[in-house]
């Protein structure tokens, strides 16, 4: 989070929930559901869906977080 006011401090939360309630949460009936199970199937989207099997589309070759910073560091010890 960045600073208040400044354009970029909460795009990256902002993106996630949006994709949350996108993909999940409007297509639940949640007027006939406990907090125990949507907590359950948010858990299970998130490490099942939002971190495994979603593309990275920030960063080019669509490449998991860590085999981008894996691939940034062997780039900078190249040069």
């Amino acid at each position: 989070m960045g600073r208040t006011g400044s354009c970029y401090d909460n795009a990256r939360a902002e993106s996630f929930f949006a994709t949350l309630k996108k993909d999940l949460i409007y297509r639940l009936p949640l007027s006939r559901m406990k907090k125990k199970e949507l907590q359950t199937r948010i858990f299970a989207w998130i490490e099942g869906y939002y971190n495994k099997k979603r593309r990275n589309t920030a960063n080019d070759g669509n490449l998991p977080p860590l085999l981008k910073r894996d691939a940034y560091h062997r780039q900078l010890s190249a040069a």
